[in-house]
This record gives C-alpha cells, structure tokens and sequence, in this order.
C-alpha cells in the first residue's frame, strides 16, 4: 500500500480536490479491477473512454480518482485529482506504486517493424545462457528466468508492465529485454520506464490503420529514442536508411550495425543454408543456428546491445552462436519420406514476408517448388493487403490466399482485397482458399519432393481469430498433422 501522495510524484498536476494523504490499496485503468481504497485512473483510450466510468470505480470502492476533465458528479469523501495527460500519468504512477523497478534492473527495449520479437528473445536467451538472471517481454511470452507467463500484448499496459518489472527485480533479474511496439510508444505505455538501452531493427509499411501516415509511424518510433537518457545507449540499423534519422535527437551514447557498410558492429554473411548462418562478425568468424539475412541483421543487433552492455566479444559469440532463435520465426522442419520443408513464420508485413521469401529463394538447389499459403488480419492495416498478395506470388510458385486472423471483418471479403495486388500475367498462380486448416492440406497435397512450403502470418499464435471468438489454431502443428497423413 501507499499513500496518494507518494504514487502521485512527478506527475503533472493540474488540479487537485480532498486529501492526498489517503492510503491507495491499488491502482488500476480498467474500472472493473477496482475494490476497496483503490486508485482508479480514468485514460482516454482508442476504444473507449474512461472517464465515462468514473461512477462505477467510485461505486466499487475507489477513494481516489485521477482524470484529464473533472466529472460533474463529484462524490462526498473522494479525492480527485486532474492531470495534463492520464495516459502518461498512468506510466508514472504504476511506476511509483511499485517502486520504480525499471531503476533497479537493465531495461533494454527493442522497437523496429520486423525484428522486435527475436532480438528480445535472443538477448534474453543469450544473458541467461552467460549467467545472468533475466526477464522477457515480447509478442510470443513474458518470462521472469524459467517461468512463463503468457503474453497478451507486444506491450503491456502500464500498470501490469510495471507489475512484472517489479516482480522480476523481486526475484532477482539484473536484465530485462522488452518489445517497444509503436503503439505502447504512441499510448504512452512505456512512460516513466528508465531504459538503459533501445535498439532500432528497420522501419517498413505497417500499421498504417492506426497511424495513418507512413511519416508519422517514423515519428512515434523515433520518440522513442528522444526520451532515453544520456546514461542509456541507442543502436541503430545503419542498413535502413531511417536508421540515423532515429538518432537525430537522441541524447543516449549512439552505436550502429551493419552488413554492408562502416559501423561500431560490422558483419558478413559467408555462407546461408539450413544449417544455419556463417558470418564474419567485427572481424571473426562464427557459427549461429539461425537462417537468413534478416537473421543476420538480428544477431548483429544482439551482439551489439550485448557490448554495449558492456560483456565481452569472445564470450558473447561463443553463447550466442549456441542460442535458439523465437517460436514461429522461420520455424522449420523437414518431412521423412519426401523431404519436403515445411517453414511457419510470423511474416505479415509486406517486407517480413519479401525478407521469408528471399531466405528460402537462397536455400533452393534445384527446381524445387515454393508453395506459400498467406493471409491478412482483419480489422488492421488494409493497404499492406495488394501489396503482400503481390509480394506472395512474384516469389513463389504456387500461392495459396487464405484466412489470417479476419476478426470482425468477412474474410472472403479480404482475400478479394489481396487479389488485387496480383498482377495479370501470374493469376495463374494462386488459389483462394477461405479455411485456414483446408489451405494448408491443398499446399500439402501439391507439394512433391524436396518442395518447400511456406505457411505465413500467424507464427507462434496457437489461435484463430473469427468474429471476436479466438479458435485453437497451430499452424505448425496443422502443418505437421498434414504433412504426417500425406506420408502414411
């Protein structure tokens, strides 16, 4: 417990009205978490408002309430207090009520459009392996050392982010690596975090339904290396040519990688085959499990943030070189009989899946078929649907349309979206298969030997999305029940 006046330090007051000295039980944004002697902090959101549930919080036992516009109906007994932004207040005082456990540990966040999840988990991953006690926070799972805990956001909100934070400095981390996604940037979810490191992966055409414009989801990443401190470090891609555009303002210690062009942390790819990647990494050749340029540019970014952080070359390419990369990131496997590969990958941008696409043109010796089965979520960007539809077929050989994750949208209605990215000379190539589960057998059942399959989109999720009613869905366990029947 605190008293209101501790939670509220170095939050931006406007007004103030009854006793900050009162004792909080608990702070919460979601008024059906309140009980007896809460704080409830009422944030204007994209879906809803919580002001319009100042009432309820205070019928539920909240005895202090802190809000933008103070309510015309103001209780007996109540403390109000308004405050200039309750987005950015809710950051600060989650932080405060748990004693500002982003001080007391290494957090470093990775932001980027493709990336994010396997840099996570690769320096977490790669810090366990050389000692260290950390936590995780990513797309896939959250994760305090061994225990899993599961993940519902690419970035929680502020007071169960800063709940984990602080039940990771409890049980000992020194690090913690968490995903920064524009939107967490954008909603002010990572406010009041101290961040000793940020890492920017590559910036493509994404999101666009919640940011509008291409310039302005630069922006709300680029904020985020504005913030950090002048103790922290900003890495770049120096690759991608917003790469130095992200450090403009920054007042962290800059740094840079890079595969093909002078940077703090240089690489070379020698050899890509599925066996993993040879590189040459700051002038020494090492070994990873991991395949594809996008994965070279990953590990770079790990071995960079790991020296940054201060550890040693030697030390950290030998544990990185035994490390494993995320689930459903290039997740791959090769049939008995027919020698067929199978690949599940997260790919849903445009770029992801181009970078998927080029990796496995690389891995073909012969005249092996690629087989991509693909869809778009509903509900998201609609712009990126022609242009993956587009990117789909001018790689691959044969192309399955399929269902995503449709949401509230028809997903019949999508699939004619992404149709129309196809150019006229290659509708030959592609089928429209509206179940998921019936796409994948099809892809299956054409594939010959020693052809490839790509399924894209869904990755690690073990779920369908249709109608606001998630399905159990596992795309590699489909895959593999499929591919187990064909060879019976």
């Amino acid at each position: 417990m605190k008293t209101l006046r501790d939670i509220l330090y170095n939050v931006g007051i406007t007004a103030v009205q009854g006793n900050t000295d009162i004792t909080v039980n608990a702070i919460a944004i979601d008024s059906r978490a309140i009980g007896k002697n809460d704080a409830f902090i009422a944030v204007k959101g994209v879906h809803a408002d919580g002001h319009q549930y100042i009432d309820k919080a205070v019928a539920q036992g909240a005895t202090a309430i802190i809000c933008e516009e103070m309510p015309a109906n103001i209780a007996d007994n109540i403390t109000y207090v308004q405050v200039k932004d309750s987005a950015t207040a809710s950051g600060i005082i989650a932080g405060n009520y748990y004693d500002n456990p982003s001080h007391q540990l290494k957090l470093v966040g990775v932001t980027g459009t493709n990336g994010k999840t396997t840099i996570a988990t690769l320096l977490f991953r790669l810090f366990t392996k050389m000692g260290y006690h950390c936590g995780l926070l990513s797309t896939v799972q959250n994760q305090i050392g061994d225990t899993v805990i599961p993940s519902t956001h690419t970035t929680p909100d502020p007071i169960s982010l800063n709940e984990l934070l602080a039940r990771m400095v409890a049980d000992g981390c020194l690090y913690a690596f968490i995903e920064v996604s524009s939107h967490a940037i954008h909603q002010h979810r990572i406010a009041g975090l101290q961040f000793a490191g940020g890492i920017f992966s590559n910036i493509t055409h994404d999101h666009l339904d919640y940011h509008k414009t291409f310039d302005e989801y630069i922006r709300v990443k680029k904020s985020f290396f504005d913030n950090l401190p002048a103790g922290a470090f900003a890495l770049t891609n120096l690759d991608d040519k917003r790469g130095n555009v992200m450090l403009q303002n920054t007042k962290a210690r800059k740094a840079g990688y890079s595969l093909h062009t002078l940077a703090d942390f240089k690489g070379k790819i020698l050899e890509n085959n599925l066996t993993g990647l040879i590189m040459s990494i700051d002038d020494t050749e090492v070994h990873f499990r991991l395949i594809g340029e996008f994965n070279a540019y990953n590990l770079l970014a790990v071995y960079g943030a790991a020296r940054l952080l201060g550890e040693d070359k030697s030390k950290v390419l030998q544990a990185l070189s035994d490390v494993q990369g995320a689930e459903g990131r290039f997740d791959y496997f090769v049939s008995d009989k027919d020698q067929i590969i199978a690949i599940v990958d997260y790919a849903h941008t445009p770029d992801a899946l181009k970078n998927v696409l080029a990796t496995i043109q690389n891995l073909r010796k012969g005249n092996e078929q690629l087989i991509t089965v693909v869809g778009c979520g509903g509900d998201r960007d609609t712009t990126k649907r022609p242009i993956m539809a587009d990117v789909a077929v001018e790689s691959s050989d044969k192309v399955i349309f399929t269902s995503d994750n449709p949401r509230s949208e028809d997903a019949t209605a999508i699939i004619e979206e992404m149709e129309k990215g196809v150019p006229v000379h290659l509708r030959k190539k592609y089928l429209a298969i509206v179940d998921r589960k019936e796409a994948i057998k099809t892809a299956v059942s054409l594939a010959g030997k020693d052809d490839i399959i790509l399924v894209a989109g869904k990755g690690h999720e073990k779920y369908q999305e249709i109608h606001g009613v998630k399905h159990p869905f596992d795309d590699k366990k489909v895959l593999h029940e499929m591919m187990t029947m064909l060879e019976k």
